[in-house]
């Protein structure tokens, strides 16, 4: 879909943007192709991830420009806590970004905030969930000097979104989380990875340590070690669930939210798209019918497979120390695994080329899952490697192959499955672990 058309259905509709997070090429290129109207992306310095995550000049570029080739717009984090050293390579850095045609910058530091102004003062900037914006008065004063969007912080509950809408300039445009990772920490202001591995969180290095398994010891006893678990009281420690509101799309449409995000640029191709997928589906339907909307089963059960701890709807419905409870197990649940990426469309002919992710042996039931549509059922009678030869398993990373479009279940065999789509292996719905 071409960015005006794309555009003005969800302007026309007041439908709020779906924001993906781009840690990589594969991952843009899966959240666009799945349903994304934006995505988040950092360069290699002052984005709050990993460089991992992130993008050289050259990638940063080419990708800003292949987002609005989709249709779509593209915004770079710039919100670290910035240090003094960090300071001398900021300005370049910004008119480097508004020469890339990037659409926003996200920021949390005041002083990298009036860096863009001053060296940049077309460049749009949205306030990041880092600077802990909890009411109306702060996102005024923000609007005054000239943000254009406010990223609320993630304890704010449902009702005070609404409160908060309504005190604010409706050219304001408030953007919240609604899937993905949350933190023990207040908006994500964290000092436990510094203080533990010297990898500071607020400047896009954190090491996870509240994700780590811990034991309890006393002082005076420290042969009696305890594991740090969740029973059912709950867990005060670390370790928080994973947000989910799929299910509450016309209560945040009507809080007013101009941008639904999902946390995740650390997180792979497959969870990228599964999630533009999902949320793409909830938001149509209720541009569609309205408070006619009904939550579709197949939304969790699609989700349910992602790499994920339990799921858990925050401090949107209730509030801290009542009802909210965040806190999680120590482990991931994931009952699928994905496989390969198809590499071409194939729409026509005998073969579905893909490019492995994880082994595939002949005989396994798979699931394609394209970027529209339902999922499509595929029994392996055959795999072909890239000359055409009979092999029994895809033992070698990324190595391309292709199976047969003939092993489609009967009703599948004519349907469209476009490159970008993904084979996924479907496990023990019990099993829980990384």
């Amino acid at each position: 879909m071409s960015e005006i058309s794309r555009n003005q259905v969800r302007l026309a509709k007041a439908l709020p943007e779906l924001l993906l997070p781009a840690g990589s090429r594969e991952k843009l290129e899966a959240a666009l192709t799945f349903g994304a109207d934006a995505v988040y992306l950092a360069g290699e310095r002052f984005g709050l991830r990993a460089a991992k995550a992130s993008f050289n000049d050259d990638e940063l570029a080419e990708a800003i420009a292949f987002t609005h080739e989709q249709g779509a717009k593209a915004y770079v984090t710039l919100n670290i806590i910035a240090h003094e050293e960090d300071l001398p390579f900021l300005p370049v850095y910004v008119r480097k970004l508004a020469e890339y045609s990037a659409d926003a910058v996200i920021v949390s530091d005041p002083g990298v905030f009036a860096t863009v102004r001053r060296e940049a003062p077309g460049l749009e900037i949205h306030l990041s969930t880092q600077a802990s914006t909890c009411n109306s008065a702060s996102c005024n004063f923000w609007y005054a000097l000239g943000v254009r969007r406010i990223v609320l912080a993630r304890e704010l509950s449902l009702e005070e979104i609404i409160s908060i809408r309504r005190e604010v300039p409706a050219d304001l445009e408030l953007e919240a989380f609604v899937h993905g990772s949350m933190c023990m920490a207040y908006s994500g202001r964290c000092l436990l990875s510094n203080a533990l591995t010297g990898r500071d969180a607020n400047r896009g290095e954190c090491a996870q340590p509240c994700r780590w398994t811990w034991r309890l010891v006393h002082e005076n006893q420290t042969e009696h070690q305890l594991f740090i678990e969740e029973d059912d009281s709950g867990s005060l420690f670390f370790n928080s669930r994973d947000l989910c509101l799929v299910n509450h799309i016309p209560e945040l449409v009507r809080a007013g939210i101009n941008s639904f995000k999902i946390e995740g640029r650390m997180k792979g191709s497959f969870y990228a798209a599964i999630t533009a997928k999902v949320y793409r589906e909830a938001i149509d339907l209720y541009g569609e019918v309205g408070d006619a909307f009904r939550p579709d089963p197949m939304w969790q059960e699609e989700l349910d497979q992602l790499v994920h701890r339990s799921y858990d709807t925050g401090y949107y419905f209730a509030r801290p120390r009542e009802d909210a409870k965040i806190e999680s197990d120590v482990s991931y649940h994931r009952v699928a695994a994905v496989c390969a990426r198809v590499i071409t469309d194939a729409s026509e002919g005998s073969l579905i080329a893909c490019e492995q992710r994880n082994k595939l042996n002949l005989g396994e039931t798979v699931d394609i899952i394209r970027p529209r549509g339902r999922n499509l059922s595929l029994t392996i009678s055959r795999i072909l490697d890239e000359s055409g030869s009979d092999i029994a398993d895809t033992r070698h990373p990324t190595m391309p192959f292709s199976l047969l479009r003939a092993d489609l279940e009967p009703g599948d065999r004519y349907e469209v499955i476009p490159a970008g789509s993904f084979i996924r292996r479907l496990g023990d719905k019990d099993k829980v672990g990384v």
